[in-house]
């Protein structure tokens, strides 16, 4: 067991969210019971994984994506009133870490793609932004871009969208988890082989095609899973809790 407060400040400790302008409040969105014996990590809060902190009896949800994002209406209506009645009646708390855990440089989004992927991590794709708008690094060896989309798939368990526009053989990867696939611009900018982030827009396929950089759109649910995963880990090695990671299928 773990009280609320010693949670949230070794999260804090860690995370440093206040070094982050974000979309949406960092740390403690609503507040449960005091005493925290098990945690229910995720993606996203919503009510699927609602219901399946509640089947398990955790007194923690711990999420990637919570709520109040700034480009919402604060109105509690309809389905956000739901979610919200859910973990209030259930004295449940729901702690979510958005760009922190982009951009932590071990248990971040980033790097645990990274390391899945077996990327070594040269340095950040931005270095004006940091961490939080991805990294780049090396393939030791090299891979064809049908291999590297493989092994993408293989990874991640969907077929990733690949649009070709770079070299034959990938030495470099870009990379930035969710919905980053502006920052292909950086890719180009540093001259890399390729880049991969989880969403794609209409313009991404000809900024691929005609900056010379293969693009591969891999799903903003599957590149962002890694994080809050990790982050549950090591709450339960650190603390005496029960963490318990819980994947609620999202095809985007």
């Amino acid at each position: 067991m773990v009280l609320r407060e010693e949670l949230l400040a070794y999260l804090e400790g860690l995370l440093d969210p206040g070094a982050f302008p974000d979309y949406a409040p960092n740390g403690l969105q609503v507040e449960g019971t005091a005493e925290i014996r098990r945690i229910v990590t995720g993606v996203t809060a919503c009510r699927a994984l609602i219901e399946a902190a509640i089947a398990r009896e955790a007194d923690a949800l711990l999420v990637h994506h919570g709520y109040f994002w700034k480009v919402e209406s604060p109105c509690l209506t309809g389905y956000r009133r739901a979610r919200l009645a859910l973990l209030l009646r259930h004295n449940i708390n729901l702690l979510a870490y958005h760009l922190p855990l982009d951009a932590h440089p071990e248990l971040g989004n980033n790097a645990r793609l990274a390391r899945r992927l077996g990327l070594e991590v040269r340095g950040p794709l931005d270095p004006q932004a940091g961490p939080s708008h991805g990294l780049w690094g090396r393939l030791v060896p090299a891979v064809s871009p049908q291999a590297w989309a493989d092994r993408l798939e293989a990874v991640l368990g969907r077929r990733p969208l690949w649009i070709p526009g770079g070299p034959q053989q990938i030495h470099t990867v870009g990379l930035c988890t969710g919905g980053a696939q502006g920052f292909i611009e950086q890719a180009i900018a540093l001259g890399l082989d390729a880049y991969l982030s989880g969403e794609i827009s209409e313009p991404t396929v000809y900024a691929a095609r005609e900056g010379g950089v293969h693009y591969f759109s891999a799903g903003h649910h599957a590149t962002e899973r890694y994080g809050v995963m990790a982050l549950g880990e090591r709450l339960a090695e650190v603390f005496e809790v029960e963490a318990a990671y819980v994947d609620i299928d999202n095809p985007a």
